[in-house]
């Protein structure tokens, strides 16, 4: 995820920095590329939490820095719908802001939360690798998975769901 953010950050500056003159077909690709990575970040954070991932030491804190991590990525994509709406804004209306300006501020802060969420990405990888490379800290989290599999509650079996009532109006 890291090297995908920090090219994608460097995109929105490269596009930051030109006119802007086409913001709907210079804008759209890196938007439609951080939405991509936002769901592809908020897939890889539900297939973590269902794992055993949450029982290893730090699993349960990582997770709450990634779903951060899929909060600013998430918003990095908004940022950039929103550079193109007031890029384009001045096609509707007579007073909207005839320059890029606002469009570059918005891109700045998507570049912003992207750097922010790559250097997020980093650290919880360099944690679970100095996990994943000490011998005795592998035990550790073998340990802490199987108590935590004896631990938990059996679950109840799968039940279909109650419709829901209709009321009349």
């Amino acid at each position: 995820m890291a090297p995908a953010l920090q090219e994608l950050s460097a995109q929105a500056t490269r596009i930051r920095e030109g006119e802007i003159a086409k913001p709907v077909r210079e804008i759209t690709p890196l938007s439609l590329q951080v939405h991509e990575l936002a769901m592809q970040c908020t897939r890889q954070l539900h297939d973590l939490s269902v794992s055993q991932y949450p029982a290893m030491k730090g699993g349960a804190d990582n997770l709450a820095h990634l779903a951060g991590a899929c909060a600013q990525i998430s918003l990095a994509a908004t940022l950039c719908n929103l550079a193109i709406h007031h890029r384009t804004e001045i096609l509707l209306s007579e007073d909207a802001d005839s320059t890029p300006a606002t469009s570059r501020d918005q891109l700045r802060r998507a570049g912003d939360e992207m750097q922010r969420a790559a250097t997020t990405y980093r650290a919880v990888a360099r944690h679970l690798s100095r996990r994943l490379a000490s011998f005795s800290e592998r035990a550790e989290d073998r340990q802490l998975i199987s108590d935590a599999r004896r631990h938990s509650p059996q679950q109840a079996p799968a039940t279909s769901p109650v419709p829901a009532t209709r009321r009349r109006v």
